[in-house]
């Protein structure tokens, strides 16, 4: 029987084979061209290879990185990957266990650096290496409210896994903690949900409106 899918991550409606004559650019995959291209990209990365979507994206990544302590296999992972992809964090950092579930990524991880480090020691000295300050996100007593606090330009946004939130050696590690201000009963919210918010938070200091 014939493969149906045009291309193996089948998650948007995408486009069909391309109109008339190919285009001269090597950034563009022959196989897209001649299938159609259903990823989960923007117009302007259609039938682009992975490679040179990677490369194009290289050339002007944000100065924040986001680490989330992976202690219990947390399932927000692939979320928060795929709302870094989405925000153009330069790196995300898994601290603790390697593997995570990459469903919610909604392969995204194709496309955004992702370094794995065993111990928050590990990951400290990384950080420490490039003089990158680690901003803790967890609403814990001396936490600033992120709405009336300046995110360093170059940090990590370093969030803790759902229920127990951060580690004790990762809160000693940071050199600010921030948390969102809440007005309803629940303690906490969801942490892919923080981490959007806090992402979302930097971009709007920092980063410059899309044309």
């Amino acid at each position: 029987m014939a493969d149906d899918n045009p291309t193996p991550e089948l998650s948007t409606h995408g486009v069909g084979p391309w109109q008339g004559e190919w285009p001269d650019d090597p950034r563009y995959d022959p196989e897209l061209l001649r299938r159609g291209d259903t990823r989960n990209v923007v117009d302007q990365y259609r039938y682009w290879t992975m490679e040179a979507i990677v490369a194009d994206l290289d050339t002007r990544r944000h100065t924040f990185h986001v680490a989330i302590e992976n202690w219990q296999h947390d399932l927000n992972i692939g979320s928060i990957v795929r709302t870094a992809n989405a925000f153009l964090a330069d790196t995300v950092h898994i601290i603790g266990r390697r593997r995570w579930n990459r469903r919610g990524a909604m392969v995204t991880d194709r496309y955004q650096h992702v370094l794995h480090h065993p111990e928050i020691a590990d990951f400290v000295a990384w950080a420490k290496e490039r003089d990158l300050p680690i901003v803790a996100v967890d609403n814990l007593k001396g936490s600033v409210p992120i709405e009336r606090t300046e995110l360093p330009e170059a940090c990590v946004l370093l969030f803790g896994q759902e229920g127990p939130g951060l580690t004790p050696e990762a809160l000693a590690a940071s050199d600010l903690a921030v948390e969102i201000t809440q007005y309803g009963s629940t303690r906490s919210i969801n942490a892919s949900a923080a981490a959007a918010i806090v992402m979302h938070a930097w971009v709007r200091q920092h980063a410059l409106p899309v044309d």
